[in-house]
């Protein structure tokens, strides 16, 4: 397993090696002995979703303290524009943003850490992404933030739609906040 920096620090891109042979292909998607230290809190949840429609925009979301959770994600079939952004109060890119194209069969997954908002795009119809989770979900701990809110400026690929009425709920970023 290869693990990619990007220009947020420790936001990352995992690449798995493919085993390929005449029956067909294995790859490891998770590895702690490999991951331990950028994610050392033990994998307690894992969620599956799937997005019907192209141009669905899902998020941002994320889970404060004591919640505050790393999630892997991995593409099962179509693709995504997948998106972190970082929110950790006192951090040199708060409020920046970067994103992964994720697809079925690119061997990829995301690496977010606790303090990061995620959402996605679905790039095709049928979209399934399964995500590892570093804590429970908590109702009471979940935060939302505008997917086209311009204090982060996120450039979606295509034309958002499809976004729940919880996401469209979300508020502005006001110009006191100063992150988690």
């Amino acid at each position: 397993m290869k693990i990619i920096e990007t220009k947020i620090k420790d936001l990352h891109i995992l690449e798995s090696e493919l085993f390929e042979d005449d029956r067909g292909s294995f790859s490891r998607l998770y590895c702690h002995n490999i991951l331990k230290e950028i994610v050392p809190k033990p994998i307690v949840q894992i969620n599956l979703s799937f997005t019907a429609q192209k141009g669905t925009v899902r998020g941002l979301h994320m889970q404060t303290e004591p919640h505050q959770e790393t999630k892997i994600i991995k593409c099962l079939s179509g693709s995504v524009f997948d998106v972190a952004v970082d929110m950790r109060e006192g951090s040199e890119t708060f409020l920046q943003w970067n994103s992964v194209t994720l697809t079925s069969n690119d061997n990829r997954a995301y690496l977010i850490p606790e303090g990061f908002a995620h959402g996605f795009q679905a790039l095709k119809d049928n979209t399934q992404l399964l995500y590892l989770h570093t804590n429970y979900y908590s109702k009471n701990d979940e935060f939302g933030f505008l997917f086209n809110d311009p204090a982060i400026g996120i450039n979606w690929p295509l034309k958002p739609e499809g976004l729940s009425d919880r996401d469209k709920a979300h508020s502005m970023i006001s110009k006191d906040f100063k992150g988690f």
